[in-house]
């Protein structure tokens, strides 16, 4: 453990040397107590990812293990990019694996991926006018579907059995080809996104429509929105949500 440096340590008869030292270490104190740990909170709030980077991305701080069994994953979404640009969503890598990836495809359509070949659906497009998307997955069935403005996309059935591997890394922005490496601009995420919330169950379809029209529901217990912990890494901007 590292000590801090005490500034006047041997006495001076200058009061306003002494005063402006201990402004200094106050100032030091609060600026390594700032870069040290996580922002909490993104309540009214609005990730901006302004353009195509390798190096600009959100790291999240899940609530709980992310070892998995049954999801659900929503956010409020919107970009300009092409629909011909292929674009990450959500990236949650492990050591080895891309546990947990949601894309938008060169042809347009979403993708989700669970350690290996995708399943894809053709759903509204993302535009610049902000949308509601959620994913619900379980392992017991298999069951995968969509939520576009909480309307449910028609089911497939996707890795019934699989079990999603804890102790990884979860991005925004970014789609680490290893563990927290191997970033590419031509992936990156460009645009906005806010109320981003995880449970780790799959909520009723009333539950959904109610988040998709704000309403009131239990509050996400791996990635709640007003409570999120989130470290900024680059070109990103955290601005009101107006």
């Amino acid at each position: 453990m590292t000590s801090c440096p005490v500034l006047g340590g041997k006495r001076t008869g200058n009061i306003d040397e002494r005063q402006h030292n201990i402004k200094m270490i106050w100032f030091l104190l609060h600026s390594l107590f700032l870069v040290c740990v996580a922002i909490v909170g993104l309540s009214d709030k609005v990730l901006v990812f302004p353009y195509e980077t390798d190096f600009s991305f959100v790291a999240l701080i899940p609530q709980k293990e992310m070892g998995l069994r049954a999801f659900t994953l929503c956010m409020r979404v919107a970009t300009e990019l092409p629909e011909d640009r292929q674009i990450i969503l959500f990236a949650y890598r492990t050591a080895d694996y891309d546990e947990l990836n949601v894309w938008r495809e060169r042809d347009g359509r979403i993708s989700f991926y669970l350690s290996g070949d995708g399943v894809f659906f053709h759903l509204p497009p993302l535009t610049t006018f902000r949308i509601s998307l959620c994913l619900t997955w379980e392992s017991r069935t298999g069951l995968t579907a969509f939520w576009v403005e909480g309307k449910r996309s028609t089911y497939q059935v996707y890795k019934p059995g699989h079990t999603i591997r804890p102790n990884g890394s979860i991005l925004l922005g970014q789609d680490p080809d290893k563990h927290l490496g191997g970033l590419e601009a031509a992936q990156s995420f460009v645009g906005e996104v806010t109320d981003l919330n995880m449970w780790d169950f799959v909520l009723s379809r009333s539950m959904i429509q109610a988040w998709h029209y704000g309403h009131k529901v239990p509050k996400g217990n791996i990635f709640d929105w007003a409570t999120i912990e989130y470290e900024l890494n680059g070109n990103v901007m955290v601005v009101d949500d107006d």
